[in-house]
């Protein structure tokens, strides 16, 4: 990202500042109470261990420390094999950023994002049109607020569906897996997809191997699973479970 870009264009941090925030205040209770009983020392710091490492995240994810944020999201559109012909629909869009860059890679491409926007993120609609105005891409991307679970889309009616780390933050349904099939509900037959998403926590997914077998079995023809979380460029501090340890990419063709 250009230091023009990351001037004007609002794409948040994965790690919001409420998070940084809420630690570091009950450390600084504990801390307090403490002048009482020296062993409130211990939750002190342990809490104050608990904001810093977010602290470092975010620091991480930013344009500043590694930008790894935006190389997790550029991940998704170096996998998705598509022409750029026709519309494409980024499910949880967040701030628009992958939207935007789909919008950009693809310049004869229209995009439609799509996302619940909800009080966890620093992220809204508003947001949303803004910096895809900023980046001249405002005549070709659309927003609407929906659920991943439930597209207000009719069946096959994009050439392509792309999504960077959404499923997994799905509150309205516990099954996960089905959200994948309801995101390709909405692709055509013929039409590229690229997924990323915490897809190693199996509690969620199953086995990798078995979700590509899942997503087979609906049908679609081509279907790769991709080891994102061993990117080279993830540094240590992040390769917990809770950050993007975990990380996994379905790509194809349906």
């Amino acid at each position: 990202m250009s230091a023009k870009q990351v001037k004007t264009t609002n794409y948040g941090n994965w790690v919001s500042t409420r998070i940084i925030a809420a630690p570091a205040a009950i450390a600084v209770v504990f801390a307090a109470l403490s002048l009482l009983t020296l062993v409130l020392l211990v939750p002190a710091a342990i809490f104050l261990a608990i904001a810093a490492y977010f602290a470092y995240a975010r620091y991480l994810f930013s344009p500043g420390g590694g930008n790894v944020q935006e190389k997790v999201r550029n991940l998704v559109l170096e996998n998705l094999c598509w022409d750029g012909n026709g519309k494409a629909l980024d499910i949880g869009c967040g701030s628009a950023a992958l939207a935007i860059g789909i919008a950009q890679k693809f310049s004869r491409s229209t995009v439609v994002g799509t996302d619940y926007w909800g009080g966890n993120w620093e992220y809204s609609q508003e947001v949303c049109q803004a910096n895809a105005k900023q980046q001249k891409v405002g005549d070709r991307v659309t927003f609407q607020r929906a659920s991943a679970s439930s597209l207000p889309f009719p069946d096959e009616h994009f050439d392509a569906v792309v999504s960077n780390l959404v499923f997994h933050e799905v509150k309205d349904t516990t099954d996960k897996v089905g959200l994948i099939k309801e995101a390709l509900r909405v692709l055509k037959k013929g039409g590229d997809f690229a997924l990323q998403d915490l897809f190693y926590i199996e509690r969620m997914f199953g086995r990798p191997e078995d979700l590509v077998d899942t997503i087979k079995s609906w049908g679609v023809r081509q279907v790769e699973f991709v080891s994102s979380k061993n990117s080279s460029f993830i540094p240590g501090a992040l390769r917990l479970p809770f950050m993007v340890g975990t990380l996994g990419l379905v790509k194809g063709k349906k």
